[in-house]
């Protein structure tokens, strides 16, 4: 997702291994333009971690990596994405074979791009530590 304009690439594939995911990174590659920094947000799965992904990103030095923390997926731009194609999109659809279900999610994808809108954060920086504080503070003093 381009956090700027909110366009979306995406792909679906059967598996999640390292080769898929450098089918991934490479269909990005081809899609971003060449004098532009690729700043790629990653959770911690193994896939992104081979040697093979490693030697692709050795020759790429425009690709920057941020994995988020552990259960800490509310720092996930895509997260909301994902809650977005669920509603609209999955959540009362009919899929009569997994070609359906990718063909759905392809076609919401193609119409998020043509009028992309990006996500735009409605609490402050400020608001959002102080959410995380009381948080913090309730479960040190739970008796859990």
């Amino acid at each position: 997702m381009n956090v700027k304009t909110g366009s979306v690439i995406g792909a679906c594939k059967r598996r999640h291994r390292s080769e898929e995911f450098l089918a991934f990174l490479d269909q990005v590659e081809a899609s971003v333009p060449a004098d532009l920094d690729v700043h790629l947000e990653l959770d911690n799965a193994c896939s992104h971690k081979t040697r093979l992904v490693h030697d692709w990103l050795v020759k790429r030095p425009r690709w920057h990596l941020h994995f988020t923390p552990t259960s800490a997926s509310w720092l996930n731009l895509v997260e909301g994405w994902f809650s977005l194609l669920t509603r609209r999109c999955l959540q009362r659809g009919v899929f009569v074979s997994t070609d359906s279900l990718k063909a759905a999610i392809q076609a919401y994808i193609e119409q998020t791009n043509l009028d992309p809108k990006p996500f735009i954060w409605t609490k402050s920086a400020d608001e959002i530590l102080a959410s995380v504080k009381r948080f913090c503070q309730r479960t040190l003093n739970s008796h859990h």
